[in-house]
């Protein structure tokens, strides 16, 4: 893609049409082509979509685009990571959506994020840290938490007893995002929630590698 002359508008379609039309490899195989700092407001802009497809796609090709962008520029990854965060700030005067979500991803491609900035993810579930109450948003740390503790399990490992109040919640979407997470932590084959959570059949709609799909509870805690 020739982007040298395009405006922020004409990016913003650009990217639109690859994430909508085109297979995930193939959209992040040309957006990684671009410059990251031309791909990364664009992308953010997409958090707010109504488009479930769009919205957790830019989700995903924010994490390879920041990855590339630690490579070389360390420091501007780090300012992604503190915009995000500060989205999800009150005081931003914002809501933050897919925000977590985007956090998750980043750290499950790149080590380097995950080392500094896990901690961050892991308090947004932690009652005494920065908890986040909104059930939307709610879902979208656990679901970062999810991403971030398949790829690199040791980064997460002290969220186990903050995540454990949470396999009993009357949300079925909370309740399975969390059993998703603990699942992939050290020692949660003997964890008694998590094994009365193999049983549990109710649906919940899952997004992972670029696609759509519904999962039953008791296979996320597998």
């Amino acid at each position: 893609m020739n982007t040298s002359s395009l405006s922020g508008r004409q990016m913003k379609t650009s990217l639109r049409e690859l994430l909508l039309h085109e297979t995930l490899d193939a959209a992040l195989s040309e957006i990684l082509q671009i410059p990251p700092k031309k791909v990364v407001n664009p992308l953010i802009s997409f958090f707010c979509s109504s488009e479930p497809l769009l919205y957790w796609r830019s989700i995903s090709a924010i994490g390879a685009v920041v990855t590339l962008m630690a490579g070389h520029d360390l420091e501007s990854a780090r300012v992604v990571m503190r915009r995000l965060m500060w989205q999800l700030n009150e005081e931003s005067g914002g809501i933050g959506w897919g925000c977590p979500e985007a956090m998750g991803e980043i750290m499950a491609c790149c080590d380097q994020m995950a080392k500094e900035y896990a901690c961050i993810l892991v308090s947004f579930i932690n009652p005494d840290g920065s908890f986040i109450e909104h059930p939307v948003l709610q879902q979208g740390v656990l679901w970062g938490l999810g991403r971030l503790a398949h790829a690199r399990p040791e980064r997460v490992v002290n969220a186990s007893d903050f995540l454990t109040p949470l396999l009993s919640d009357a949300n079925p979407v909370i309740r399975g995002l969390s059993a998703w997470v603990v699942a992939a932590l050290p020692g949660s084959a003997t964890n008694p929630l998590l094994i009365r959570l193999s049983d549990d059949n109710e649906l919940v709609p899952f997004y992972i590698n670029g696609s759509f799909c519904s999962r039953t509870i008791s296979s996320l805690t597998q």
